[in-house]
């Protein structure tokens, strides 16, 4: 089944200090092998999206990226130089890679102009964004204008963990929890949470909002949002219920969970046309994504969908 994968990375050699710093702890032989894999473009890359029966790989750049770098004047330049280097591979291969914009998000019009740069000149399809941006998350009151040019640009913005910034109590001495077992799981999908209930959505009801790892839970607790959201008292107002924003401006991508329980609780909460495909490339095997997504007791119809129409309807990607 021919797919397009949304959660796939790269890096930049002046990058490569920001991921390594934010790691899980991996051998050191193990890190070294992780970032030459996103430092290529190649074969390497290109082999492993075969063996998934991936066409397109929509690209971004690890995480943290800029978004930990302290200098915001050297983030603006280290995002608008990732974003360069990522156009120029883009158009070598223009038949199997796109790209998401990288955005140096503690500076916010710098981020909208690099957004409105990526989108209009160099072609990408979106933006990805690592999380908050030391301690600011995307509800705060300071990124409205950024909201309204993504919405005005119609192109949807992909929220990707980052870590806690800081740790919650319950993961103290519990190094098995942090990071991608579970931390940047509620991590997240909190965040997208903090969107909702804001008004986020009420003010800017167009945007597309993709969270990988399934929705990092939250489609299992559709009834229950609803349920305690209309017994909390002096709650800011929202148009409608949690659910209805949930089922309207979230997607979620397979990335890092390749098991059908999850896959059939995202179909099941938030319909056929919001679930797509993604491997979470290199931290994830291709192969086992690839060949998750052909044997899930899907109908033929929704396995398109999942595997590349949905993504080249949200991402304006034509074959």
């Amino acid at each position: 089944m021919k797919k397009i994968a949304l959660e796939e990375h790269f890096l930049t050699p002046a990058l490569v200090p920001h991921m390594r710093a934010a790691m899980p702890k991996v051998p050191p032989e193990g890190a070294e092998a992780l970032t030459n894999l996103m430092l290529d473009f190649g074969e390497r890359r290109l082999q492993a999206m075969d063996t998934a029966g991936v066409d397109v790989a929509v690209l971004s750049i690890s995480g943290p990226g800029v978004q930990a770098e302290p200098d915001a004047v050297l983030a603006v330049k280290l995002a608008r130089d990732a974003n360069d280097a990522l156009a120029a591979e883009v158009e070598r291969r223009s038949d199997r890679y796109r790209g998401f914009a990288h955005l140096p998000m503690q500076d916010v019009p710098a981020a909208i102009a690099e957004l409105e740069r990526s989108i209009k000149e160099l072609g990408f399809v979106g933006a990805m964004v690592n999380g908050h941006t030391h301690g600011v998350y995307l509800d705060d009151a300071r990124y409205d204008p950024f909201w309204e040019r993504i919405q005005a640009l119609d192109v949807p913005l992909y929220l990707h963990p980052t870590d806690s910034f800081v740790l919650p109590y319950v993961l103290e001495g519990a190094p098995e929890l942090l990071k991608p077992t579970w931390e940047w799981n509620f991590e997240t999908s909190s965040h997208f949470l903090r969107l909702l209930f804001s008004g986020v959505f009420d003010r800017f009801p167009k945007l597309r909002i993709i969270l990988g790892h399934m929705g990092e839970t939250i489609p299992y607790h559709l009834w229950r949002f609803d349920s305690r959201a209309a017994l909390i008292a002096g709650k800011r107002p929202l148009k409608e219920t949690p659910s209805f924003y949930l089922k309207r401006n979230m997607f979620v991508t397979t990335s890092g969970q390749f098991d059908n329980v999850p896959l059939m609780a995202a179909l099941a909460a938030l319909g056929a046309d919001k679930v797509l495909f993604s491997i979470d490339y290199p931290y994830e095997d291709s192969a086992i994504a690839g060949q998750f997504l052909d044997s899930a007791p899907l109908d033929a119809a929704t396995s398109e969908k999942v595997a590349r129409l949905n993504a080249m309807t949200i991402l304006n990607i034509r074959a």
